[in-house]
């Protein structure tokens, strides 16, 4: 079983592998299928990191919506078809940058418990 921490840093590493692109437009994102995967993927790996987090540590950051982030990785891996380009785009372009710097900041708090 992973470490939390281990857990956590997946994610801002995933945000920093969507910002290197959501630079471009969302005309240009809506355009091209391999950037539409890129950020799918990687935010599929924010999710999965969220789900895999035990609820003690959840509860440290109760300001960042956990559940919402679990169910975008649900419908993100189960939905397939049903996977919006707005919503896709949004959670990249807007959420997910606003997210690291909260998970930034459980990671140090969780590092100074150590």
């Amino acid at each position: 079983m992973r470490d939390p921490q281990e857990r956590l840093r997946e994610m801002p590493e995933a945000i920093t592998a969507i910002e290197r692109h959501v630079h471009r437009s969302k005309a240009a994102f809506e355009q091209d299928e391999l950037l539409q995967g890129w950020f799918v993927w990687n935010l599929q790996i924010i999710g999965e990191a969220a789900r895999a987090l035990p609820e003690d540590v959840r509860v440290l950051a109760p300001e960042i919506e956990w559940p919402r982030i679990v169910g975008m990785r649900n419908v993100l891996v189960h939905g397939y078809f049903d996977i919006d380009a707005d919503i896709v785009w949004d959670a990249a372009s807007r959420d997910a940058p606003a997210l690291k710097p909260r998970i930034e900041q459980l990671l140090l708090r969780l590092e100074g418990q150590a």
